[in-house]
């Protein structure tokens, strides 16, 4: 069963209506329940549980978006990303993962290790760990991608490595009008940076994503944050 919206909104309408109508949260968050078509809210919150962060995120993403992906090192964003690519195929669209950092080995065996080793040798999945991964060579690759195709970009701020390239903000604008015009999905794996290990946030947002150089991150449609366990969704405003 799909949500209407993510659990951390009806989460915010609970608290509204608790507030509004004067009745216990408790009571507001098995009416938001029941407006979702579940009996309560502790079997809503165990249906959310059973669901992973990857199938969430696909339900919440669309052809055409640009699309960001945020954590601090070792929090499995990558290997979130590999597993992005791999239920996008399964859902019959093409996968593409592009990388500076991993190799095809490094790829292969986390899919192994989701059970995904049959993506391997499908027809559906591509692999590029090109040296001359950028915007231009990325929309080159998926010039004749189809409505629907999965392009995983890991990482962001490694786009701004090369001096032989357009800066962050012009790549990033050019990956969103393509993503928009080929109604395709392009996810930026993306670092955070290193002072959000100081705030109390559960997890990170936009104002802690890594930037050596400026970009507008208005440019992404929506982003996926993670840290210690816990996932929160953002739309860009």
């Amino acid at each position: 069963m799909k949500l209407s919206t993510p659990i951390y909104n009806l989460k915010r309408r609970a608290k509204a209506l608790s507030r509004q109508e004067q009745i216990p949260l408790h009571a507001a968050l098995d009416r938001i329940a029941q407006g979702e078509g579940i009996q309560n809210w502790s079997l809503l919150a165990s249906h959310v549980a059973s669901r992973s962060p990857t199938t969430e995120m696909l339900e919440l993403i669309a052809p055409g978006e640009l699309v960001l992906l945020g954590a601090r090192p070792g929090q499995g964003k990558t290997k979130m990303g590999v597993d992005i690519v791999a239920k996008s195929i399964q859902k019959g669209n093409h996968g593409w993962f592009f990388t500076l950092e991993w190799n095809q080995d490094d790829v292969e065996e986390q899919l192994r290790l989701l059970g995904e080793e049959n993506i391997c040798s499908s027809d559906q999945y591509h692999f590029d760990g090109s040296d001359s991964i950028s915007a231009a060579y990325i929309i080159d690759k998926l010039s004749n991608s189809a409505t629907g195709t999965m392009a995983v970009v890991d990482y962001l701020q490694l786009l701004d490595q090369k001096r032989n390239t357009p800066d962050l903000s012009e790549q990033v604008n050019d990956l969103k009008a393509f993503a928009r015009k080929q109604k395709i999905i392009i996810i930026c794996v993306s670092q955070i940076d290193r002072s959000y290990e100081y705030t109390d946030k559960l997890t990170p947002s936009f104002n802690d994503v890594r930037l050596p150089n400026p970009l507008d991150l208005t440019l992404f449609d929506r982003a996926c944050f993670l840290h210690n366990g816990n996932v929160t969704y953002a739309e860009a405003h």
